[in-house]
């Protein structure tokens, strides 16, 4: 049996960068951080090791992550029943600020390459989270990566 506290040691800062990922808020990223690991504690009893631990709960955490895209599409923020402006952690760097918001504006398939890739994981193991094959995976982060690279470099980073 798996040890939830070991996994949530282990995943939260990874997850909570996916979360940053998709949202650029940090208060908003750890409620959905939060809210993937609810949802691993109430179904690890079924986890069936039909694939590796990282790979599932990074699977919960994107399927999070885009469930509140679709929120945010549904109730654009001025309609949003509260505030979720954005606010930047003053602890982060302003390149790390500015990754977060370019990796925000990518189109979602793209925001969780990049958000995975960026956590160290394994392109074969992003390949089968997203459901891609492992040379589209490989294509796709070389393109983001040379689009992020040239916001950066307009940017003046």
């Amino acid at each position: 049996m798996v040890n939830f506290e070991e996994l949530y040691k282990t995943y939260w800062q990874k997850i909570f960068r996916l979360c940053m990922g998709y949202v650029n808020d940090a208060d908003i990223a750890k409620d959905m951080a939060q809210e993937t690991f609810i949802i691993v504690w109430e179904q690890l009893p079924k986890f069936r090791n039909e694939s590796s631990i990282s790979t599932w709960i990074f699977r919960i955490a994107t399927n999070n992550c885009l469930r509140q895209i679709e929120k945010q599409k549904r109730f654009p923020k001025s309609e949003m029943p509260i505030n979720l402006e954005e606010e930047k952690p003053e602890s982060q760097e302003p390149q790390i600020q500015f990754l977060y918001q370019c990796i925000s504006e990518l189109p979602e398939m793209d925001r969780v390459i990049i958000s995975l890739e960026l956590e160290n994981i394994k392109q074969a193991e992003i390949a089968n989270i997203v459901g891609l094959s492992d040379a589209n995976i490989r294509v796709r982060i070389h393109r983001i990566k040379e689009k992020l690279t040239q916001k950066f470099a307009s940017h003046e980073y």
